[in-house]
């Protein structure tokens, strides 16, 4: 792994500069889809919405793009965000490249949370989406007590309760949808392997989650930087490692949960956004984490576009877009880091 070293200047050039990526991809997602829209147009109606003045879109455009494109691709932007600062959190907290969220069970938890909400209780996407975020946490909570010995939780014993409790949760998720009807199980499936199209009510709440969740892993990366050394060393030079690993642990959980909840299961952005982060900036979580956050957010939005463009009008969710695009390209990150 690359070692340079973090000036304030090189932290400012390359948050900028995927800052204008990600402007870039916020655009495409705006203009392209089964219907394009000139960005030109866009542009200028945002500034219209603004100013108070005439938008040059006409009203079916201007429904497309305000009512339809924009909720979407804040949706995106969140998930993709939250899911690769949660990445990042778990890679360098468990001190693995290949670590992502789910491997602690945290999506296994949200998928029981809604498939249980849906199949036996009936409920609409609101009640679902607060039925995966509860299940979420209380997975959480199972997997770090199993995990947890009589120094902590070690890296190992939290990996291994994480693959025990989601073999459990699946188990628990194929027997339920066993139970369901031919329609409801169609719509439990569909949230299962990610979906952005669903309700924006829950964003701002989800938006607000993300951002303190994602506050506290940065303001732990230095910690972080020394845990990557090992947990004794990093005892030696002063940082509490139990109190750093709890905070990481349960926010890059929580902020998992959330998005989870709200989007389903949207894989490979956990896992292969932060480790082609740090294959170019290196690994010093300072820049890794915000800068993860701006990659995560691009990429989702650009996937989402795809999702919706590839074969318009019909859509393709965008977890099967992530794991076409996610496992090559991870392959490829596999084969020249290691």
């Amino acid at each position: 792994m690359r070692q340079v070293r973090l000036t304030p200047r090189r932290l400012a050039v390359a948050l900028a500069t995927l800052a204008v990526v990600l402007a870039v991809a916020c655009g495409v997602a705006l203009a392209f889809g089964s219907e394009r829209v000139p960005l030109g147009g866009i542009v200028a109606a945002m500034w219209a919405r603004v100013t108070g003045g005439p938008s040059p879109l006409s009203a079916e455009h201007t429904a497309i793009v305000f009512d339809v494109r924009l909720p979407r691709l804040a949706l995106a932007l969140v998930v993709g965000a939250s899911l690769s600062v949660a990445g990042s959190a778990f890679q360098a907290l468990l001190r693995n490249p290949l670590a992502e969220p789910y491997i602690l069970g945290v999506s296994g938890g949200a998928a029981l949370g809604a498939v249980l909400s849906a199949v036996v209780f009936a409920a609409a996407a609101t009640g679902r989406t607060m039925s995966a975020f509860v299940g979420a946490l209380a997975t959480i909570a199972v997997v770090y007590a199993i995990g947890e010995g009589r120094e902590g939780a070690p890296t190992e014993r939290l990996i291994l309760a994480g693959v025990i409790v989601n073999a459990f949760l699946s188990s628990a998720i194929i027997f339920l949808m066993t139970l369901t009807s031919e329609s409801g199980l169609r719509g439990i499936y569909s949230w299962l392997i990610g979906d952005l199209s669903g309700s924006s009510e829950a964003l701002w709440p989800i938006a607000l989650i993300a951002l303190v969740g994602a506050t506290a892993i940065f303001l732990c990366a230095r910690s972080l930087n020394l845990l990557m050394l090992g947990e004794r060393d990093a005892r030696a030079l002063g940082v509490q490692t139990r109190a750093v690993k709890v905070i990481v642990y349960v926010a890059a959980s929580m902020i998992t949960a959330a998005s989870v909840a709200v989007s389903g299961m949207i894989g490979f952005v956990g896992l292969v956004i932060p480790h082609a982060v740090r294959l170019v900036v290196g690994s010093d979580n300072r820049l890794v984490v915000p800068a993860s956050a701006l990659v995560g957010a691009a990429f989702l939005a650009l996937g989402d576009t795809l999702s919706r463009t590839l074969f318009a009008p019909r859509e393709i969710h965008i977890g099967v877009v992530t794991a076409l695009i996610g496992a090559p390209v991870f392959v490829y990150l596999l084969r020249r880091s290691w």
